[in-house]
């Protein structure tokens, strides 16, 4: 696991945006689309959500399970792989990409956020990385996995974590910053 380089994006004050017209209408009509085909669906039309979902340019294999109240901010940001699952009230914010290997669960409001700012600068610059969840992790409720992050396969976070750093596979943290707490047993 590495963490990826960050992108800075070139702004000249913190008021303008760094997107261009184009993208903010795309990610307008997303936010329409999933607010009135999505958001109040139940549980059971999940392939509904995921047929959406790949129209606006999620990658997806196999059955992924998207929450209805689930929020995907850039949905063609979006990567997540067969039983892979954003909970009730998950936050992925998508605006670099986001990864969910295989059976990875983001349980209820866990928090992936792929955007920061440039403190250094007074125009506070967009900076985005990717974020990586291996195979058969978890994210506990509320936790918060910063930009430029990979948690390893089999990984735990524990509810509430501050993840500032790479999680290793089969890795069990907890906390503010998130550290070590144990290691997880691989399923045989």
């Amino acid at each position: 696991m590495s963490t990826p380089l960050r992108k800075t994006y070139s702004q000249a004050t913190p008021y303008v945006s760094p997107w261009t017209l184009g993208q903010r209408v795309k990610m307008l009509l997303w936010t329409g689309a999933w607010t009135v085909l999505c958001s109040w669906t139940p549980k059971p039309l999940n392939p509904w959500r995921l047929f959406v979902l790949r129209r606006f340019g999620a990658k997806l294999s196999g059955t992924p399970f998207v929450h209805p109240r689930a929020r995907i901010q850039i949905p063609w940001n979006l990567t997540m792989a067969h039983r892979a699952c954003l909970g009730d009230g998950a936050v992925a914010y998508t605006l670099a990409e986001i990864q969910l290997g295989e059976g990875a669960t983001i349980a209820q409001e866990a928090y992936i956020c792929t955007g920061t700012h440039d403190f250094a600068s007074v125009a506070l610059p967009l900076q985005t990385a990717p974020i990586r969840v291996g195979a058969y992790a978890f994210v506990g409720a509320r936790a918060f996995i910063l930009p430029g992050v990979s948690v390893g396969e089999y990984a735990v976070v524990g509810a509430c974590s501050v993840v500032t750093k790479d999680v290793p596979p089969n890795g069990i943290v907890a906390g503010n910053p998130a550290r070590p707490m144990g290691i997880r047993p691989t399923p045989r």
